[in-house]
């Protein structure tokens, strides 16, 4: 009853936002500098470095937003939040995007009145346990202690399993993944479970990582991206269209290294792929003017750390700590479901 309160609380709370945060936009370039929410610290995905500089996967999403809109990728403020938080600082208006690996449900695009506008990584809920266990799969956790982040889908889905597989279990809640790490560390529960990337970011941080094993039961679908308020539908398109620009690079082959030459090479080719132009801004159609950007927002976006392989390979891929395949995130190209729509 609680939750249902809560929901319905901030449904309300939202529906009165709305209108007040329609022109997000005009606020970003107003205050010079866009208010990210993110992860208080999951590595690969967004954490601060040791200089404090937010860094990661999620975190490459809000710079390549800040790029498109005030032409400068570091015009970012990243906002930690928790798995409870992080959907009221959205609707309170403290924060203007949430890029902090949350799923796309209905209920929260509907009843929470959210937009989840893509989703930059397909994923799925898993188990960790200590090697030492002697589990192998998660229905072998008959009675076991499992740590469990509260304020998010993994609670529900954890609840399901179980019910399902006729075995029992005791939570043990916890906040966000920096609590779970030490909880689970600690031996206070048998088990950790959350999407299987947020897995292999902890166990990528334990020096002894070798002594963990994750469960090969996915069970869940967890898409998981970037978040705005509904009723702005000018905001969600620049951050739609943004993160489509980082896929569709990927796919037509321009990087980070390549952006300003091939830039160059394709303005003075009339041969050259149109949808390559109208990306980099030296076409004869302007994308940007359709949101209220200039003509070169996707290539800024684009050149401030890369395509979405490119920011994939260097926060989270195979030969990073993380060591996450592509997958499912692979392009459509390669069996995967990455795919930009077009650009025209």
């Amino acid at each position: 009853m609680k939750k249902t309160v809560f929901f319905g609380a901030l449904a309300a709370t939202t529906v009165l936002t709305g209108a007040a945060f329609a022109g997000t936009l005009d606020d970003v370039k107003a205050r010079g500098e866009l208010i990210c929410g993110s992860n208080p610290g999951l590595a690969g995905f967004g954490a601060p470095d040791a200089t404090g500089t937010y860094v990661g996967f999620d975190a490459d999403l809000c710079k390549a937003v800040a790029a498109a809109v005030l032409g400068d990728a570091s015009k970012v403020k990243f906002v930690p939040t928790t798995g409870e938080t992080r959907f009221t600082s959205l609707a309170s208006g403290e924060t203007d995007l949430l890029v902090r690996n949350s799923t796309w449900t209905f209920s929260r695009d509907t009843d929470l009145k959210f937009d989840f506008v893509a989703v930059n990584y397909y994923d799925g809920q898993g188990f960790m346990v200590k090697k030492d266990l002697g589990v192998s799969s998660a229905k072998e956790l008959d009675g076991a202690t499992i740590c469990i982040q509260t304020g998010t889908t993994t609670e529900l889905n954890l609840a399901d399993f179980f019910k399902t597989n006729n075995i029992s279990y005791t939570p043990v809640t916890i906040q966000d993944d920096a609590e779970g790490q030490r909880q689970f560390l600690a031996g206070a529960c048998d088990a950790y479970t959350t999407d299987a990337s947020g897995l292999a970011s902890l166990r990528a941080t334990l020096p002894d990582s070798a002594n963990y094993v994750i469960l090969p039961e996915i069970i869940s679908k967890e898409p998981l991206g970037p978040v705005v308020r509904h009723g702005d539908n000018q905001w969600a398109d620049i951050v739609r269209w943004t993160y489509y620009a980082l896929v569709a690079a990927e796919e037509k082959g321009i990087t980070k290294a390549n952006i300003d030459e091939l830039a160059t090479k394709v303005a003075s080719d009339p041969a050259a792929d149109p949808e390559v132009k109208r990306l980099l801004g030296v076409g004869d159609d302007d994308l940007g003017a359709m949101i209220g950007l200039d003509k070169e927002w996707a290539k800024r976006a684009i050149a401030a750390n890369g395509n979405y392989g490119e920011i994939f390979e260097a926060n989270i891929g195979t030969a990073t700590p993380i060591g996450l395949a592509r997958g499912l995130n692979a392009q459509w190209t390669q069996g995967g479901l990455q795919y930009a729509p077009p650009f025209r």
